[in-house]
């Protein structure tokens, strides 16, 4: 490609509202321009990437017996009050109706349209197990788009879904989109983690894995082990119960007056109590019914595990009218002590630790000390309800939990029956009998990889493409078009290099040298070539964008040493 041609207009200062580096950088070297908050579009530079990317998850796709097709964006309303999700997707979901006022989605996925497609094909268990993918734009009306294409409104996303006749054929399903996951970022040249995840809006009961790319800009926390494979989303990774019952008090339980103390903070201040032996209670609405779950008071309830622990259908914090009502005091000032019988107590692993606690005594201004739990309170069921701490025991018993910060970029789950026994996909089993499909789900963000790849992959230059998914693989700059001898031997490595397999973007604009670095810097090709003032004795430089070497090389061996730098 030539460049003088090339529609790739370059920026040399940071765009205003472009907080991360993948998402100046996109900007600043011509890959994207905005057209609406949280939508793009893809200039040449931008879509040749997608390509690429989107080139490796086929083949690797492919490679796993997955068979791609293409299913509409635009979804019928019908479908998804078949699933149960119209209304429960919530604000994210894009709405429209046409001339005939039937209302249609904007589909943020495809669970129910591959579902609805199969349930009257996939019958029978000899048609069993199949795996269907598609590569396509979906959207989400995100309330606060915002880094670039990480977080928009409007994206690229590579889905598939598994269709299974029992749980062992899931399982080798979901095993095979785990292994061509790994390949696929493997070869985009990501720093990257499978975690133990929550399946979120999507659903299911079953197995899921997010894959994080390491980076300071992610959203998501990771957990994982300092000496171990361990990693889980912080949301639910999980802890061991390695705590042992505390000895019991010889002092008996008593109140004491602590006007105005209600967070942990202030009661560890006015008692001079450490945090590890305060007892924070916090009361939760379960499935309509009132579970309060205590913890340390150097820990945090985790909802996501304790509506996971409990199989509950709805989870959420009591109102403080609800609280008033069934302990007679105001937030701030309730324990588990002496409590209504219709209140369950749940207690986090780390509270058998405790030996002389403090708490709540159901009373304004008002808490208990030495507060064994064992004594004291009548604890339905211990667990692990809390958010893992760093320096906490990694589950494995590998070392110890450490934290990163990491971007999802792909999530593979077992579905399970959900969507099966809602949108009725049977089929028929050895037997006769009719079983529903077992499904499972896997999804890559393409334009988020592409994102993720910049966030790890630049300097303070400009990008720094890794050859899998690079644009160009080299681009070849001729210093001084009007200087006949570095002409020539431009265009005569142009025309050779291409001839060898190699994709060249040839900078043969009539611009300064200063300029031409600067944009190949920026671009960030994996090599880059020059015809300067040793183009007359057939000499170009040759520089390697990630290490920064440079090295003279004649034209004549050019070719050669290209093939040894690459492989």
């Amino acid at each position: 490609m030539r460049q003088q041609f090339l529609f790739s207009p370059t920026l040399r200062d940071v765009p205003q509202g472009a907080d991360i580096p993948s998402h100046q950088l996109m900007l600043r070297a011509g890959l994207i321009r905005q057209t609406a908050s949280g939508i793009y579009s893809y200039l040449p530079l931008g879509k040749r990437v997608l390509n690429h990317v989107e080139k490796i998850i086929r083949e690797e796709m492919n490679k796993s017996g997955a068979q791609e097709i293409l299913m509409p964006a635009v979804q019928p309303s019908e479908l998804w009050e078949e699933s149960g999700r119209l209304d429960d997707y919530g604000p994210e979901l894009m709405r429209l109706n046409d001339r005939n006022d039937r209302e249609f989605v904007l589909g943020p996925t495809h669970e129910e349209v591959i579902t609805s497609l199969v349930r009257d094909e996939l019958n029978s268990y000899k048609k069993l197990p199949v795996n269907l993918y598609q590569i396509q734009t979906k959207y989400r009306d995100e309330r606060r788009p915002r880094f670039g294409v990480l977080r928009s409104r409007e994206f690229i996303m590579k889905d598939a879904y598994s269709f299974n006749p029992d749980t062992e054929s899931l399982a080798q399903s979901y095993d095979a989109m785990y292994e061509a996951y790994s390949n696929i970022f493997r070869r985009c040249g990501l720093d990257f983690r499978a975690v133990k995840a929550d399946a979120g809006a999507i659903g299911g009961k079953g197995g899921t894995h997010e894959f994080m790319v390491l980076s300071d800009v992610g959203e998501d926390t990771i957990a994982y082990s300092d000496a171990s494979d361990y990693a889980a989303n912080l949301e639910i990774a999980d802890l061991p119960d390695t705590f042992s019952e505390s000895a019991v008090p010889d002092e008996e339980i008593t109140s004491v007056h602590t006007p105005a103390a209600r967070s942990m903070d202030e009661v560890s201040t006015y008692l001079s109590v450490m945090h590890d032996q305060l007892i924070k209670s916090i009361l939760f609405i379960v499935d309509d019914e009132p579970v309060l779950f205590i913890c340390r008071g150097d820990h945090e309830l985790n909802d996501v595990k304790i509506g996971n622990a409990l199989d509950a259908g709805t989870t959420r914090l009591a109102e403080e009218e609800e609280i008033r009502n069934l302990f007679g005091t105001e937030p701030g000032f309730i324990g588990p002590v002496g409590i209504p019988e219709n209140v369950k107590v749940m207690a986090d692993y780390a509270v058998k630790g405790i030996s002389s606690g403090v708490c709540g005594a159901n009373e304004t201004d008002t808490h208990l000390l030495h507060v064994h739990p064992k004594r004291d309170v009548h604890i339905d069921q211990y667990g692990d309800f809390r958010f893992v701490k760093e320096g906490d025991p990694a589950p494995d018993g590998g070392g110890t939990i450490q934290f990163a910060k990491g971007i999802e970029v792909g999530h593979v789950f077992k579905l399970g029956t959900k969507y099966s026994e809602a949108l009725g996909a049977y089929y028929l089993d050895e037997n006769g009998s009719s079983r529903p499909l077992l499904m499972g789900c896997y999804g890559i963000g393409v334009s988020r990889t592409l994102a993720a790849v910049i966030e790890q992959h630049h300097d303070e230059d400009g990008l720094i493409w890794p050859r899998s998914v690079a644009p160009f693989d080299l681009h070849l700059l001729v210093l001084n078009s009007k200087q006949e001898d570095q002409a020539e031997l431009g265009e005569s490595l142009y025309d050779n290099l291409r001839q060898q397999g190699y994709d060249v973007l040839f900078d043969d604009r009539n611009e300064r040298a200063g300029v031409k670095f600067k944009d190949a810097d920026l671009v960030g090709l994996p090599v880059r070539i020059t015809c300067g003032k040793k183009a007359d004795e057939g000499i170009v430089e040759v520089k390697t964008r990630e290490t920064g070497e440079m090295e003279e090389v004649h034209a004549d061996r050019l070719v050669d040493y290209l093939n040894a730098l690459f492989r």
